[in-house]
Formats: C-alpha cells, sequence, structure tokens
C-alpha cells in the first residue's frame, strides 16, 4: 500500500543520504550527532535579540503583552475509561454472524448501508471493503479477527512443532531494535489463549512464552505445551480498507492482523469516522490513514500493536481526539528512531487533541516530513520511551496546553540523553512552531531544538526558523535534563529565529547548568544573558 516510500533498511551508514532525500512514507530522519560548534567555556551567540536589561535569575513578573497562556480551546483528555466499544451505540442495519462471509456480504449491498456486527469471534479472511457512505459497526462489541487456529502439535525436543501453516518467505521491510537478528517484519504472530507470545530468531532461544517461525522449513516452535490450550496465529493482512469516501466503523474489536510494517489493520479513506473501536494486537499500525482528508478518529482504544497505534499519510485535516493510544510496539521495531510508537504523522494536517498518548515503545506524537499546520493540543503524553513530541521537518505547528511527563528513557539503539536525542518536547528543523502553554515535567530533557542540515522539501529547504516557545512550565531537576538549542555543521539558526519568553522553569538549584546553547553548559542566569527568556521565571524545586 505505501510500501513505495518505504524507508530504506539500512542504518548509520546511510542515514545521511536518507535525511537529504526526505521522501519516505512515515519515515525517520535523524542525522548523526554533531559535536557542538561553540565551547562550552565560552558565551554562546545569542538567537533572540539582545537583551534591554541586566538579566536575573528571578525576574519579575512578565508584562501583561507577553504571551503566558495557549489562546485555542482546552479539549478534556481522553482516560482509559472513556473510549472503546462501550461508546458504540446502537446499530440497526443487515446483520452480519459470526461465521458469515462479511466481504462477500458488504460487496452484495449499495453504497450507504448499514451493517451491525452480531456478538461473538468473526474470522475475516477476505479484507472488507466497504463502498461509499457505508457503516460497519456494533453494538455487541463483536470481534473482527484476522488469526486462524493452529492444531497437530507434536513434540519437538523441549518445543512443540507444527508444519504447513505459513506463507512463503517474503523480504524484509522496516527497522528493527535488534537489528542482528532482525525479525521484527515478520508479520505472522501466535498468540496462546489469547496472550501474545515473543518471537524468537532460532530454536535454541524457544522458551515458554515465546515462538519460532521457520519460514523456509514451513515449521513454527513452541515453547509451551499446547494440549489444552488456544493457540491461533494472526494471518489476514488487513480488516478494512477502502478509499470510498464517508465509511463509519464503530464499535469493532479488530485484533491480531499481519500487517505489513507501514500498513495498518484499518485503512481509512477520506471523510471516514472511526469511532469507539477496540484495535489491538495487530502486527505492524494498529490505525492507518491514508489519502483520508477530514477524517475523525475518536473514542477509540488503540493499544498493544506491533509497530505503532496510529499512522497518517498525506491526509489533510484529519482529527484525532479523546482517544487513549497506549502501548503499542509489541513486536520489536527500532524505538529511537523509526516509526514506532503512538502516531505518526507524514505530507499531513489536521489535530490531534484530547487524547492520552501512553507508554509505548517510541515517540509519543511524531509530525515528521512536510506535515502541515498540524496541532497538537490538550493530550496527556506520558512515559513514552522516545520523545514526548517530536516535530520533524515539517511547518506551522502550535503544540500546545499538553501535559508532557516522563518520555524519552527507553535505553535501547541510538537512545541517549542529549538534547540531539531529544526530551519531551523536540522541535527539529521545522519552521513557523509555536509552543506554549504545555506542562512538561520529568522527561529525559525538557524542551530541545535542533538545527540539522536535512535537504529539501515542497517549501525549499528544511530549516529550523520563526520558534516561539512561551509560557509553558518546563521541570527539570534530575540526571542530565536540560532545555536549549543545538546545531549541526551548516545549520546556522539566525538571530531572533528561536524566542523563549514568558516561561517557568523548575529546577533542581537555580545554579544548575539545565540550559543548552549550541554546545554550551549553562545556568538561568547564563541562559538569560544568552538573550532567552528574559521574562522568564526560574524556581528551585
Amino acid at each position: 500500500m505505501i510500501a513505495n516510500e518505504n524507508k530504506a533498511t539500512t542504518t548509520a551508514k546511510s542515514r545521511q543520504a536518507r535525511d537529504t532525500a526526505a521522501s519516505g512514507v512515515l519515515p525517520s530522519h535523524r542525522a548523526p550527532k554533531p559535536t557542538a560548534t561553540h565551547p562550552a567555556t565560552s558565551p554562546p551567540k545569542a538567537t533572540t535579540k539582545p537583551p534591554s536589561k541586566k538579566p536575573t535569575t528571578q525576574p519579575s513578573k512578565p508584562p501583561s503583552t507577553e504571551p503566558t497562556s495557549p489562546t485555542g480551546p482546552t479539549v478534556p483528555t481522553a482516560d482509559e475509561g472513556d473510549a472503546g466499544p462501550a461508546f458504540a451505540g446502537p446499530c440497526s442495519g443487515v446483520v452480519i454472524k459470526p461465521g458469515d462471509d462479511a466481504q462477500s456480504i458488504v460487496s452484495a449491498k449499495p453504497a450507504g448501508t448499514t451493517f451491525c456486527f452480531a456478538a461473538g469471534l468473526h474470522r475475516i479472511s477476505d479484507t472488507i471493503r466497504p463502498k461509499a457512505n457505508m457503516t460497519l459497526a456494533s453494538a455487541a462489541r463483536a470481534v473482527l479477527t484476522g488469526s486462524v487456529p493452529l492444531t497437530g502439535w507434536t513434540k519437538s525436543g523441549s518445543a512443540w512443532v507444527v508444519r504447513g501453516a505459513l506463507p512463503a518467505a517474503y523480504g524484509a521491510s522496516g527497522q528493527c531494535e535488534d537489528n542482528v537478528s532482525n525479525i521484527c517484519h515478520l508479520r505472522e504472530q501466535l498468540f496462546l489463549d489469547g496472550a501474545h507470545l515473543t518471537r524468537v530468531g532460532n530454536t535454541s532461544k524457544v522458551a515458554p512464552g515465546t515462538f519460532y517461525a521457520d519460514y523456509g522449513a514451513n515449521a513454527i516452535y513452541l515453547g509451551d505445551d499446547p494440549a489444552g490450550h488456544s493457540v491461533e496465529m494472526s494471518k489476514t493482512s488487513t480488516a478494512i480498507e477502502s478509499g470510498s469516501t464517508g465509511v463509519e466503523v464503530r464499535g469493532l474489536t479488530i485484533e491480531h492482523f499481519a500487517s505489513a510494517p507501514q500498513a495498518g489493520a484499518l485503512v481509512s479513506g477520506p471523510a471516514w469516522k472511526v469511532a469507539a473501536n477496540d484495535v489491538r494486537w495487530n502486527h505492524a499500525v494498529g490505525v492507518m490513514l491514508v489519502k483520508a482528508n477530514n477524517t475523525k478518529v475518536e473514542k477509540n482504544l488503540i493499544r498493544d500493536n506491533g509497530q505503532l497505534g496510529l499512522g497518517q499519510y498525506s491526509s489533510a485535516d484529519a482529527t484525532v481526539t479523546r482517544n487513549v493510544i497506549s502501548s503499542n510496539n509489541t513486536d520489536g521495531f527500532w524505538i529511537a528512531d523509526w516509526e514506532s510508537g503512538g502516531i505518526k504523522s507524514t505530507r499531513s494536517s489536521g489535530t490531534v487533541s484530547g487524547n492520552l498518548i501512553k507508554a509505548n515503545r517510541g515517540v509519543g506524537m511524531w509530525a515528521d516530513v512536510a506535515d502541515d499546520g498540524r496541532v497538537i493540543s490538550s493530550n496527556q503524553i506520558i512515559g513514552n520511551s522516545a520523545d514526548g513530541i517530536r516535530y520533524e521537518i515539517s511547518r506551522k505547528g502550535t503544540i500546545e496546553n499538553n501535559t508532557i511527563t516522563n518520555n524519552g528513557f527507553g535505553t535501547g539503539r541510538g537512545s541517549g540523553t542529549s538534547l540531539w536525542d531529544g526530551g519531551g518536547i523536540n522541535i527539529n528543523t521545522s519552521s513557523g512552531v509555536t509552543v506554549r502553554g504545555n506542562v512538561v515535567k520529568g522527561n529525559v530533557n525538557g524542551i530541545a531544538i535542533q538545527s540539522r542540515t536535512r535537504g529539501t522539501g515542497p517549501w525549499g529547504t528544511y530549516l529550523l526558523r520563526d520558534i516561539s516557545v512561551t509560557g509553558n512550565t518546563i521541570e527539570m531537576t534530575g540526571g542530565t535534563q536540560s532545555t536549549g538549542i543545538v546545531k549541526n555543521s551548516g545549520a546556522e539558526v539566525p538571530d531572533g529565529e528561536v524566542v523563549f519568553s514568558g516561561n517557568k522553569y523548575v529546577l533542581d538549584v537555580l545554579g544548575a547548568k539545565r540550559f543548552s546553547m549550541f554546545g554550551a553548559k549553562l545556568t538561568a542566569d547564563g541562559w538569560q544573558k544568552a538573550g532567552l527568556d528574559l521574562v522568564g521565571s526560574f524556581l528551585a524545586n
């Protein structure tokens, strides 16, 4: 579906070339970490207008002309109990029962028909392709599964084996956290009594809770005795996909689909409404928006998917509101710098608001490669392994009124603690971005502003320009936490292009060097002397 723009699977050797090209779908474009271009022992050059008064570490209250709060509306943030099929409402239409061929029934009816899935387990062997203005719904929490039962197990050493269930071997795509065994791209997952099992790379590693799939020999090895248990393998790639307009998908549980990396179990077209579903335990992306202008994704549970919770590609004015997007990237995709985690958006626009984005193994919310006019507001973004929010080679973004806590503490390949590694909010080589009214607390870093050489995009050369950081509360009280600006060679930042103003900083001690500018570590006093946040406040915790 979107493999034609898939990111190259090589790592550091080709990363710089990918940065220059900047042409992938939902790609990751982190350049190698450059060294500081200014020595830490000399005062850095200011990136704002020179101070008009002598700064102090405890300045007076900002004047009323300084922006200290967001101007947009506040959207209530979802909680775990506020989303999912319980909120689907009634359904009246053509009934689809467990055991029916859902796609055949849907294809036989005219556009605009409503289908109501009855309670129970619906095995989907062919992707359902709705016509314009159709509704696929359930008031009874129907489960659509892409898995098939596996039977006929025999003992093989300390494991059990079944043969003949796998497809022919296929090529690798995506980037794995473990780039040696490199098995995250394999789509067929196993579930024992509904519990997701961990894939291992060879038979010697098979143990309870794990399995190994040998595609060449068409054999699956299981570490648990399957006697008396249900063992299922995900097989069908996609539950629902269509380019038709105005489809509604509501109240369904969609699980165990063997989607390819960067592809979704549910793939939306334009002006869809995807509401009150539970999309879980699919191999790659839970919900994928592709050329899905004006689509609304509301009150869904999107959790435990193998790569990413929600992806958005080439979709304008989509709204993602009051969803719970949690614990995604269960199948081992690269945490620090590939499209794993909560939400990833590319070449798109719209609003992401009022969501709980929690405990994803990757970036919480990532706008990357030519997102334009993205609004990220009123979300709770908690405990994700990489940045809470990353806004990368995009423009005209508004990041406001979010609570962003305890993100960025992944310890795998490419993770780190410097400003090059990101923080609660990471602005990377983007323009026209406003960051205001957020609470940024306890992340690996506070706010990281990065200027890199990133090639060209639809508006010309990607540059770090016109960045405004105002009215935020930024707490940095432990470890190596800092807030600041970094750049690599050739990615100069003209004076006045990055403005910090009216923020409140909570520090362990006022003399701590919790700020950084082009490699120079600064105290609060040094931050202001460098021309940053002359009307900010600095408080000891």
